[in-house]
């Protein structure tokens, strides 16, 4: 189990298909222009496998995950949505489900690197 160094603050840079993404999990046109290039600041907290994920947003508004790895925890999403997620520690990627879209970060060259895709819909 990889023991990455998550700790610091990060400032958003850019994001792709953005649009694209808010769409299909469906967030409400006001959040998705709030969201929009906004100067997100990231900051991580970790104690060994503990994290106090914070998220910054211009405005002063703030959502804050505390979580341990490979734990269930009570989570909320960027639109305010409770719920609860076991994150697990992957190739030194901190991984975790939320209602509907996958989600992993991880840091590169001294970036913190967070990927969203939707979770298909398909049952099997």
């Amino acid at each position: 189990q990889g023991n990455m160094a998550f700790a610091g603050k990060y400032e958003f840079e850019g994001d792709e298909n953005y649009d694209e993404f808010v769409k299909k999990i469906g967030l409400s046109s006001d959040k998705v222009e709030m969201g929009r290039n906004c100067k997100i600041v990231t900051e991580v907290v970790q104690n060994g496998n503990d994290f106090t994920w914070t998220q910054h947003f211009p405005g002063g508004r703030t959502t804050t995950n505390t979580f341990t790895i490979g734990k269930e925890a009570d989570m909320e999403t960027m639109g305010g949505k409770k719920f609860k997620a076991t994150v697990k520690m992957e190739d030194g990627k901190i991984v975790a489900d939320f209602p509907n879209y996958h989600h992993t970060a991880e840091i590169c060259g001294g970036k913190l690197v967070e990927v969203s895709s939707q979770i298909s819909g398909l049952v099997y």
